[in-house]
């Protein structure tokens, strides 16, 4: 195994009381990271994420226990060389005035400039090599005031990336951001990882990407502690879902999803294949009926999938021959059969005929 770059060793975290007492919000933590992993740092709103961020970070003493960086005790480590082992990136929107991404990003290279802050020939050519591994090359000469949150996130990281840290710490890197870009930023991280060999660990709230993407897991519970693991070892232990349990919502190990508590309205047979069947089963769910495959339920939907002559169109592109596809739900209920033409007109007719 790869030598841990960051080791905590009976390590308490919290803070001081307005009464001058201590409150410890998690007690003897002893974790590391090694190079090339993607950590994710998960837990419920107040559960310490921020607290441990910052304190692995050197920016919050612990109450007792060490946070060891390559071996020495962070918090003995001159300001300039941890900025050259750890880099951070913070939730908050930092104000860069005028700035450019490129000017921005080549900040990261200070740690390794002379007292005036000039930038050799390797430096810039650091800074380069940043932006280009998060993809945004075409954004280093725009003001970074006018990007997109997305774009923005990105420079950070890159900005970060320009100080060739051995560890990466950031603070909920996706809470700004539509899925699409969360999506993107987490394999973006993941790929950095593996790329430049550096430990990456981040906060989320972003438990199904998390899932998917993370090396490892740590996971802060509701009793104040850290459970460590891969993300299967977690589900498969049961640690995951208790940690993530509360009212009205818990997370299925079967499917690896978070599902709502709905109120069961009855039973419902759902006979079909293919992706529209899945769709209407997960409407279905929705609405609060148990789906089955048997046919013994009183309600006994079909997903079809109908040929229709339509002249209105020309052939190819789907259609041949003026003929098109159409989806049907036909619903057997009480002896009648009713269609519908799309799955919001399935759960208003079921809500109609269930009332009854």
């Amino acid at each position: 195994m790869n030598h841990p770059i960051l080791n905590t060793n009976n390590l308490a975290i919290g803070y001081k009381t307005s009464r001058g007492g201590t409150r410890i919000v998690i007690p003897d933590i002893c974790a590391f990271l090694i190079p090339g992993e993607l950590v994710c740092l998960l837990g419920a709103n107040g559960a310490g994420k921020s607290t441990l961020l910052r304190t692995l970070a050197g920016m919050q003493p612990p109450i007792h226990g060490t946070v060891e960086l390559l071996g020495n005790d962070i918090y003995n480590v001159a300001p300039q060389e941890l900025a050259r082992l750890l880099s951070l990136v913070l939730t908050e929107k930092i104000d860069v005035g005028m700035l450019s991404a490129e000017t921005l990003v080549s900040m990261g290279r200070y740690p390794y400039t002379d007292w005036w802050g000039n930038l050799t020939t390797k430096d810039e050519k650091i800074v380069q090599w940043a932006i280009a591994s998060v993809g945004s090359l075409h954004l280093a000469k725009r003001n970074v005031n006018q990007l997109s949150d997305g774009e923005r996130q990105k420079i950070m990281i890159a900005r970060a990336l320009a100080q060739e840290p051995a560890l990466m710490l950031l603070d909920e890197p996706t809470a700004f951001l539509d899925l699409p870009r969360r999506v993107e930023i987490m394999q973006l991280l993941r790929q950095l990882a593996q790329q430049t060999n550096q430990a990456i660990l981040l906060s989320t709230h972003d438990l199904d990407l998390a899932l998917r993407l993370a090396d490892k897991i740590w996971l802060l519970t509701a009793d104040g502690s850290l459970e460590i693991g891969a993300p299967e070892d977690l589900v498969l232990n049961g640690i995951f879902t208790e940690t993530f349990q509360s009212e009205g919502v818990e997370f299925d190990a079967t499917s690896g999803e978070f599902r709502l508590h709905t109120p069961i309205r009855g039973e419902i047979s759902l006979v079909g294949g293919g992706i529209e069947t899945l769709w209407t089963k997960r409407a279905l769910q929705r609405a609060g009926f148990v789906v089955v495959s048997d046919s013994n339920s009183s309600i006994t939907i079909e997903v079809l999938n109908v040929m229709v002559e339509d002249y209105s169109y020309p052939s190819g592109e789907g259609y041949a021959n003026g003929v098109s596809r159409q989806l049907n739900w036909q619903v057997k209920y009480r002896n009648a059969v009713s269609k519908c033409q799309s799955v919001y007109e399935l759960i208003q007719f079921l809500d109609r005929i269930t009332e009854n």
